[in-house]
């Protein structure tokens, strides 16, 4: 079957973030909006149908997770990441978030200190402070173009209060796919200090060729056993909204703590339509995702193509993985604040700014891309349009 990515389909009025907050959020309603991590594709017909077909069922009562809802997150790591996983070590959670901070309970004590390698998704220091712990950067180093791991400053900063390091892996916002031996160096200083790495993998599905997602927790015994690997099918198949993840610890120890950490919080069972969702498309999704990556690749070209010609100011960094662009506007020499008011007000589009995701974060701008060409090609157009004035400034 073939899909078509083209289709523009209005999301206006449905409780959209993405749409229906852009006057909270951009103090405007008329910005392309290209921020929240959602795709403007249509969610696949083979997850829609398999919800619909539950819904026909006129009781909606308490369920369970089914013999058939594991099988399909087992089958799609053995096929899509070479990971062998067992049953016994998957649970749930209602979203990654949720996820960071359930772990931060199981895992940690207020003032301990929680590692985050900026610039990146900023939950992953706001979760920690929200509940006491110490956040310590530990930002990437960018080298040319392209960024890296600071080792050597990680080690400096590792002491006894040291707990966890969160990992994003692909890389949110800077679209890195982690190379094993990136990931393997990092796992032996964790292993070094004792601490856990909770691996943020919700973009792992979202692989640009050329490159290969490695899960952390696949590369050895002896990094499974410190890794929590979350991850989900909803950036993948357009399905935040259903608030369903999965979690694989293989350390029965960990396991049992996160676990108590639910079970406490009455989460176990999961959302009913999220777990139709989730196996469908571990079940169906394969055709569907490689359809759909072709076509980013596309929008990928478009964006190189047309900043190299248009653009030259800006600097667009290969995307590796996710569908978040990461974008260098430093060669404007604009404050921060003037960056987002020529995006705003001047290009009207809607993007994130790169000052949310920490340190290393100030003259960017993160762009969703996951949307039909023709509003990749529109919002590309009025960037050109409002950076014109500010050409001299180069």
């Amino acid at each position: 079957m073939s899909y078509n990515f083209d289709e523009i389909i209005p999301r206006e009025g449905t409780d959209c973030v993405k749409y229906d907050l852009r006057s909270a959020f951009f103090k405007s309603k008329d910005v392309i909006p290209m921020w929240v991590a959602d795709m403007d594709f249509r969610t696949p017909d083979f997850i829609m149908e398999a919800i619909k077909q539950r819904i026909n069922h006129p009781i909606l009562g308490y369920s369970i997770l089914s013999d058939s809802f594991y099988q399909s997150i087992i089958n799609w790591m053995k096929n899509r990441h070479r990971w062998e996983i067992k049953r016994e070590w998957i649970t749930i959670s209602p979203g990654i978030v949720p996820a960071l901070a359930f772990c931060l309970d199981a895992f940690t004590k207020p003032g301990d200190k929680i590692i985050v390698q900026t610039p990146v998704y900023h939950p992953f220091f706001l979760v920690p402070k929200d509940l006491g712990r110490q956040v310590v950067e530990n930002p990437l180093k960018l080298e040319g173009n392209r960024y890296y791991f600071d080792f050597d400053d990680l080690e400096r900063k590792i002491d006894n209060r040291t707990r966890i390091l969160f990992l994003s892996n692909p890389h949110n916002p800077v679209g890195r796919v982690w190379t094993k031996d990136e990931l393997e160096r990092i796992g032996e200083i964790c292993l070094k200090h004792n601490i856990i790495i909770l691996s943020d993998e919700i973009h792992s599905d979202l692989i640009f060729k050329n490159h290969r997602h490695i899960p952390l927790a696949s590369i050895s015994e002896s990094l499974a056993q410190i890794t929590i690997t979350a991850m989900s099918p909803s950036k993948t198949f357009n399905l935040a909204g259903m608030h369903t993840a999965e979690l694989i610890i293989p350390n029965p120890k960990l396991l049992r703590e996160y676990n108590l950490v639910i079970n406490n919080l009455h989460l176990t069972s999961g959302n009913l339509l999220g777990n139709i969702a989730l196996e469908a498309a571990y079940t169906y999704g394969a055709n569907w995702l490689d359809q759909m990556m072709d076509y980013m690749q596309g929008n990928v070209d478009v964006i190189h193509s047309f900043i190299k010609e248009n653009l030259p100011m800006i600097r667009a960094f290969e995307l590796e993985g996710t569908y978040l662009l990461w974008l260098d506007f430093r060669n404007l020499n604009l404050k921060q604040s003037d960056l987002n008011e020529l995006m705003i007000k001047k290009a009207k589009i809607g993007l994130n700014d790169g000052a949310m995701f920490g340190t290393g974060g100030v003259g960017f701008q993160r762009m969703n891309i996951a949307c039909p060409q023709s509003i990749l090609v529109k919002a590309l157009n009025q960037l050109k349009e409002a950076i014109k004035p500010n050409e001299k400034l180069n």
